[in-house]
């Protein structure tokens, strides 16, 4: 038995929570990563995890010994990267996910530099508003907005967003242009931003001489995924209130019109975000340099 592979193959189906996507992220088949568990099992004489047809459980025995073999792990990937980093350039796969809007507005855009600083680097984009599971869908980072509640993620600030409050030129020639934003409620129609976990629409924002002001009606239209609520302002079904880098060509060809700009919501903080207790390889430190380094320009 090779044991420190079969530590890596169990420490991965701890972290994934499955023997299916701890294979895939490993690139072995089912089989052999199971067969490592199974004699890392037989060598400790101890049941590491409980398997059942639908789930996969760690054993009190088998966190235990993940706790003690992953600080081993990472200390092993220390040093081995103290030797490459130094006569090595970063290289090998990373996988992001971003939201909609930052993806095609602000990331995808900047990526070119990036690419051509690092050009062994190969880089798997998941484009989605919707939140993921960083150990078991096997991402390295994640670049989100708003206020982070996950104490096991650290998070590296890349800058703030401003927020702008926006419709057409032919939405407010129908409906009028508030002066204030309790007009919103009066007869306008508001394209809700969705959050796609809970399905809770976000209220508009607004923010005057330290006075916050939330404005909660019923919207008429409602969009889970950031470039959707953007396309949805831009057909005139109401008024948005999104990020100004998303709304910055329709402002400025006049496509969009901004309202209530003495009341711009505060801005939206942005994050780099990373499992604390894994490894960070050399590959995703130059990239988060990277983006705490570009992204303050861009947002």
């Amino acid at each position: 038995m090779n044991q420190l592979l079969a530590i890596r193959a169990f420490a991965r189906v701890v972290e994934a929570g499955s023997f299916t996507k701890a294979a895939d992220s490993l690139d072995m088949p089912n089989a052999t990563l199971s067969k490592l568990v199974q004699e890392l099992e037989a060598h400790l004489a101890v049941r590491l995890l409980q398997r059942t047809t639908r789930r996969v459980t760690v054993t009190p025995e088998g966190q235990l010994y993940y706790e003690k073999t992953s600080l081993i792990l990472r200390n092993l990937e220390d040093v081995d990267t103290s030797f490459n980093v130094a006569r090595s350039k970063p290289r090998g796969h990373l996988r992001v996910d971003v939201g909609g809007s930052t993806a095609s507005d602000v990331l995808i855009p900047a990526l070119p530099d990036f690419m051509a600083r690092y050009p062994d680097i190969r880089i798997d984009l998941g484009v989605s508003d919707r939140s993921v599971d960083m150990i078991s869908d096997n991402v390295d980072c994640v670049l989100r907005g708003g206020a982070l509640d996950n104490s096991s993620l650290v998070a590296r600030p890349v800058g703030q967003a401003e927020m702008v409050t926006c419709a057409t030129p032919d939405y407010l020639k129908q409906y009028g242009v508030p002066a204030y934003p309790d007009e919103l409620k009066n007869g306008h129609r508001l394209v809700a931003y969705v959050l796609a976990q809970s399905g809770r629409a976000m209220p508009f924002r607004f923010l005057r001489d330290g006075e916050k002001t939330e404005i909660k009606v019923e919207h008429r239209v409602g969009v889970n995924e950031s470039n959707g609520h953007m396309a949805a302002g831009l057909a005139g079904l109401g008024i948005i209130q999104t990020f100004a880098y998303a709304a910055r060509p329709a402002l400025a060809d006049g496509t969009l019109v901004e309202i209530l700009k003495p009341w711009r919501p505060a801005p939206y903080p942005f994050h780099v975000v990373y499992p604390q207790n894994r490894h960070v390889p050399h590959r995703l430190r130059v990239f988060i340099d990277w983006l705490v380094e570009t992204l303050p320009d861009r947002l």
